[in-house]
């Protein structure tokens, strides 16, 4: 499978109890171990992105579980409010139990 690659896409500061939102993007091939192998025939192993999480300065403000039906490369967009200057954490977890992390500053004023 290719490099998986996060980007993230969110305001570098916003007022204080603004909502913004926030934009995700994983690269991942996303098997939904359905599809065959054409030269052996066999199954292909499913690997999926199965759940997502945003933390909002250690307290957790958005997550989702994932299923094979999600397409390859998901995006995901929700909307945090703001409350202090901080770091969003972002977390995705596959199938093999692989995790990948990104985050982003966001000043608070």
């Amino acid at each position: 499978m290719a490099k998986v690659k996060a980007r993230v896409k969110s305001p570098k500061s916003v007022k204080k109890g603004e909502v913004f939102q926030v934009k995700t993007l994983i690269s991942h091939k996303m098997e939904s171990g359905r599809r065959k192998n054409k030269k052996t025939g066999e199954n292909i192993p499913r690997m999926i992105i199965n759940s997502f999480a945003c933390n909002y300065n250690g307290k957790e403000v958005f997550a989702s579980d994932w299923h094979p039906a999600v397409s390859a490369n998901p995006y995901m967009a929700f909307h945090v409010r703001a409350v202090d200057s901080g770091t969003l954490d972002f977390m995705w977890k596959d199938d093999s139990g692989k995790e990948y992390k990104k985050s982003a500053k966001i000043a608070v004023t």
